[in-house]
């Protein structure tokens, strides 16, 4: 509690910037009017739930016991593993023969000892239980560890300690902090800003790798700290719990008030605070009860391909060990009848039932039992022993196979269950994303095009793999990939006069910047002709973004949290050109700039007077400043589609060779962004505020379509500074790993949002495209209804025989939607 008295807080209010994303409707019945809340579904069927906050007690006994927070995903239990696992092991067609004649060798029939029939079934269905057991007993540690995280829980009179996330209950109060998990689906009710707004991480939830926004209700923000809760009190009526992750329907009753609650202030478990210093929460949802736990199967009985087999195998061979045996029995049958009696040597008087002169019908059935227990060996039981044996042991390579140790989570691959080794060798399709899968997701900033001039030298790693195929002849000659980019080579000649580097680059030492160019770096940037554009160009960078800068105590370095890895490239090359965002409040960005004045670093604040943030559908996203001077400035930066179609006409100066580097970086396989800004007049944008605010505080369902219309009204007649490129490199080994898997016959699509010529280009560069495959490409026109519905680039690779064909297939021109 002293730690969070002295916590320094975070005095932004986002909701004062945010537009389209956060600000939403008053969450008030009465704000919504009599008819939501008569037309509320809480209370009915599947919305049953009530939370006491703060008051978990209640929750612990009937009518109101909810499940604890204790998660399992193991398959079996104490009490349920010795007849779970025993009917698992007589699944198998094999291991059932295998008991019926361990019956049988019980009987005066069997030829010989039952224990040489009985040891090894119960070796082998042992082997293999024991096999379960221990991979179950891998799961239970894995929630063992789960559950055994702590977390900060409110235990009365404004005080918390810490509880593991196995003794949550409903309604208790959490504090999460920052990089922490959230222990059970939350109800946020504050965090270290000041209107509530925190970042979260979704990507074990999803696989997004961008931060998502969630704001709590204006209500709860007087709780921000520890002691607030002592006399915290409400009822949460909800949802009953359920498997969808993106809808949420209640209401708080809190301070004699109604209040609508929408999926914006949901914490979902297993996703992590991102960017937030801490947050505070009521548990809604606990255990299994979670949304993620709702999606979550039980651990289903595998069956590999090759054991549904082996039981068809089973099947053939035991129907010609039937037939083997009647065969045999019906000739033991004839001879006794008729040979018996006069081998008086067997004395055929003194003779049993197995072989009774008089009654070859029943000896005949007596020797059909022996002769499938005599003949049993066809189906050899050491074979199921070999494979368990073989299963094990893979699992244990599996996990301690150094090439699948990854060096930065320190986590090795690990084996859940060994049932299904062998379909790892069986698998026909890859189907694969790119960025975050092929790629790193990590951007750098590489290169830049300000006022028609192209800046940069360094080449993409898209154009070093493309001169190293056309300098080793690829179109030409079978070179294995690993040789073309083993190459030692240390330039390559494209054409005459022009030789860059493609050998083994150099690494940037600085995180998110690979730029190099002496004519932009250490001030040099003053002396280019458009300088006045060049300092636009920085101060877009260092201001147009949503960003908050974190000092790290240790080392005294800056560091920022960004919503995507882009918006930190972009404030590292700020930062390193001489413009380094360094502080945010309320209302204005700080920015030490370098190289402005005859007076050395300067500090300068810029006031931030809207802010219409990015988004998929809007692809740009503006800022509206005050600068020193006075000056109203809109800045612009977004998709180069987007921006050309609302330059000024004195605004496209640099137009032509902006589009020309564009289609250059795009071709060496970057991330484009089209920069631009516009002066305002004050009038003009106080009349264009007036208007925005009024979109910005209505209620109804046409808000979205009314704040899209009045940003429009401002987003135009732009002037275009340039763009930037930045490089989301490919993992290690991609190249070698894909040409690999190609050589072996897998066919392998990959999925993504770039350009035609992008896609192609990193095509070569991760070596799913090679010089003198055929390609197809496929497009669609504009007006086409399918181009309008979907948008889709794919590359396909598949192996006939020695020949490999690859057909790249693309709808657009409608490509950047989706």
């Amino acid at each position: 509690a002293e730690m969070a008295r002295a916590r320094k807080r975070d005095r932004l209010r986002w909701s004062k910037l945010y537009t389209f994303s956060c600000f939403h409707q008053p969450h008030t019945d009465e704000a919504a009017g009599p008819a939501a809340v008569s037309g509320s579904p809480v209370g009915g069927p599947g919305f049953s739930r009530i939370v006491h906050c703060n008051n978990s007690i209640l929750h612990r006994r009937k009518p109101l016991k909810y499940p604890t927070n204790y998660i399992s995903t193991t398959k079996y239990n104490v009490l349920t593993f010795l007849p779970k696992a025993i009917f698992e092991q007589f699944r198998r067609v094999a291991n059932l023969y295998f008991l019926l004649t361990a019956i049988l060798s019980l009987t005066p029939v069997c030829p010989f000892s039952p224990v040489s029939m009985i040891a090894p079934l119960a070796f082998v269905v042992g082997l293999s239980m024991i096999k379960e057991a221990l991979e179950d007993w891998r799961r239970f540690m894995q929630d063992m560890k789960v559950n055994n995280r702590k977390v900060s829980v409110h235990k009365g009179d404004g005080e918390f300690e810490f509880r593991h996330w196995e003794d949550l209950c409903v309604g208790d109060v959490v504090k999460v902090e920052k990089d922490q998990f959230f222990p059970a689906d939350l109800l946020l009710l504050s965090s270290s800003y000041e209107d509530g707004i925190c970042y979260v991480e979704t990507m074990n939830l999803d696989g997004e790798t961008n931060l998502k926004l969630k704001r709590s209700l204006e209500v709860t923000l007087p709780l921000e700290e520890d002691e607030t809760f002592k006399d915290f009190r409400g009822v949460i009526r909800c949802e009953d719990p359920n498997a969808s992750l993106y809808t949420f329907i209640g209401n708080l009753d809190y301070e004699r008030q109604v209040y609508a609650l929408d999926p914006s202030q949901i914490l979902l478990r297993d996703s992590k605070l991102r960017n937030t210093a801490f947050i505070y929460g009521v548990v809604i949802f606990t255990g299994h009860d979670s949304k993620v736990m709702q999606n979550s199967t039980e651990s289903p009985s595998k069956r590999s391909r090759i054991e549904k087999k082996m039981d068809l195998i089973i099947y053939i061979l035991f129907t010609v060990l039937v037939l083997i045996s009647l065969i045999s029995s019906i000739g033991f049958a004839v001879r006794i009848k008729l040979d018996l009696p006069r081998w008086w040597y067997l004395q055929p008087q003194n003779s049993n039932k197995l072989d009774d002169p008089t009654r070859p019908a029943l000896s005949g059935i007596f020797h059909l039992i022996t002769a499938l227990i005599l003949y049993g060996y066809l189906i050899p039981i050491s074979l199921y022993v070999s494979i368990e044996v073989v299963k094990v042991a893979q699992a244990h390579f599996i996990n301690q196979d150094i090439h699948m140790f990854d060096e930065e989570t320190g986590n090795t691959a690990q084996a859940r269950t060994s049932n299904l080794n062998e379909e790892l060798g069986q698998v026909h399709t890859i189907l694969s994303d790119k960025t975050g899968t092929l790629t790193c997701n990590q951007m750098d900033f590489l290169k830049c095009s300000i006022a028609g001039v192209s800046y940069g030298v360094r080449a993409s790693e898209v154009e070093r793999a493309a001169a190293k195929q056309m300098a080793s002849g690829a179109a030409d000659q079978d070179i294995p990939v690993q040789d073309v980019w083993e190459s030692n080579e240390d330039e390559i000649q494209l054409v005459e006069g022009v030789t860059f580097s493609v050998g083994k680059t150099q690494k940037s030492s600085i995180k998110g910047f690979s730029f190099e160019d002496d004519r932009l770096m250490q001030g040099h940037w003053t002396n280019e002709p458009n300088s006045n554009m060049l300092l636009m160009f920085f101060r877009i960078l260092a201001i147009c973004h949503t960003a908050i800068p974190e000092v790290n105590e240790a080392t005294g370095a800056l560091t920022y949290e960004a919503e995507s890895p882009d918006e930190g490239a972009f404030l590292v090359a700020a930062r390193e050109f001489g413009f380094e965002f360094f502080k945010r409040t309320q209302a204005s960005v700080f920015i030490k700039e370098k190289y402005t004045s005859s007076n050395g670093t300067t500090e300068r604040e810029f006031k931030i007077l809207n802010l219409l943030e990015f988004n998929s559908k809007r692809k740009r996203m503006t800022v509206i400043m005050r600068d020193e001077d006075n000056r109203i400035v809109l800045l612009c930066k977004g998709a180069d589609t987007i921006i050309f179609d609302r330059l000024a006409k004195n605004g496209r100066l640099y137009e032509p060779d902006t589009t020309k580097h564009l289609n250059e970086y795009g071709e060496a396989g970057l991330r484009t962004l089209a920069l631009s800004y516009r002066m305002l007049e004050e009038s003009e944008y106080e009349s264009w505020n007036a208007e925005f605010l009024k979109a910005k505080t209505s209620i109804g369902p046409d808000r979205e379509l009314q704040l899209e219309r009045v940003a429009d009204l401002i987003e135009k007649e732009l002037i275009l500074v340039g763009a930037t490129a930045v490089e989301d490199k490919l993992q290690t080994g991609v190249p070698q790993c894909i040409d690999r898997l190609a050589q072996a016959g897998l066919k392998i699509w990959v999925l993504t949002g770039d350009k035609m010529e992008t896609a192609i280009n990193i095509g070569y560069a991760c070596s799913l495209l090679r010089q003198g495959m055929k390609q197809i490409s496929l497009s669609t026109t504009a007006g086409d209804q399918v181009a309008q519905d979907s948008s889709l680039l794919c590359i396909r690779l598949w192996n006939l025989s020695r020949l490999q064909k690859r057909v790249l297939c693309c709808k657009s021109p409608m490509l950047h939607k989706w």
